[in-house]
């Protein structure tokens, strides 16, 4: 891991182009297991994020700067399970039931991706109740052209806004998927009431361990929608979704 001597005072904020400020520097193996209260040893390695006062995003800017390679060996490695546990079948398998409850019943009307998928659980696991389900996942980078997809009118995007480093390449990657009517089901944890200024970066979610270097606010998401023609809304403060015409089979989610 490089060892960065200077971060920038300021970054542009990637989702409203205002200048950041330094908002707190947390150690690298901060994770989220500290909400269960599990700590790793302190790495002794200082990892700054910015916020922007105009949209309330939050960055670790350096990460923008690391490779792939960078991200398999500091981050997603072999010991990233023990600071995730969750990721390898907990999660999707729960992701599954909750896209099967919710839509199962349109499920002959929907052609559906689900981006950043990972080993495909959740995708394997809808098509064993019917569904036209195919995943993908733009880390690493394989050989599986994002062009090639297609079109779909569900994208489920399960943890995933919160890892990117390029946050306009994720917005763009998504809106080129989707059908001229299409839903898209995202889950992150808002950072409304949870990163304030002149205070401390404690919030639990806020883990350069785990990968969570880009942290949303509503108003972040709901300008990242409307830059693109898009509407948001919310669930909850943790899933959320993004819609150019809602398809039909959809509609009854509103209200």
């Amino acid at each position: 891991m490089q060892n960065h001597q200077h971060t920038p005072a300021s970054v542009s904020c990637p989702v409203c182009q205002a200048a950041t400020v330094i908002h707190d520097v947390v150690d690298f193996n901060k994770s989220c297991e500290e909400a269960r209260q599990l700590f790793l040893p302190l790495s002794g390695r200082p990892v700054y994020y910015h916020r922007c006062p105009a949209c309330a995003f939050v960055l670790a800017p350096e990460f923008g700067g690391w490779t792939e390679q960078e991200f398999q060996q500091h981050i997603y490695n072999d010991s990233y399970v023990e600071i995730d546990p969750d990721y390898v079948s907990r999660r999707p398998l729960s992701n599954a039931e909750f896209v099967q409850q919710l839509l199962g019943a349109s499920r002959a009307d929907i052609r559906h991706l689900d981006y950043g998928g990972g080993s495909g659980l959740l995708s394997e696991t809808l098509r064993g109740h019917g569904w036209n389900s195919s995943s993908y996942d733009p880390f690493p980078r394989n050989e599986q052209q994002i062009g090639a997809l297609g079109k779909f009118n569900l994208i489920t995007a399960f943890e995933v806004f919160e890892h990117v480093p390029d946050v306009a390449e994720l917005m763009s990657n998504l809106t080129s998927l989707m059908e001229d009517e299409c839903m898209v089901i995202f889950s992150t944890l808002l950072s409304d009431g949870q990163i304030q200024a002149n205070s401390r970066l404690t919030w639990w979610y806020a883990s350069p361990r785990n990968g969570h270097i880009s942290l949303f606010s509503k108003q972040s998401l709901t300008l990242l929608a409307e830059q693109r023609g898009l509407q948001f809304g919310s669930f909850n403060n943790v899933t959320h979704c993004l819609f150019n015409r809602l398809p039909a089979w959809a509609q009854k989610l509103q209200g």
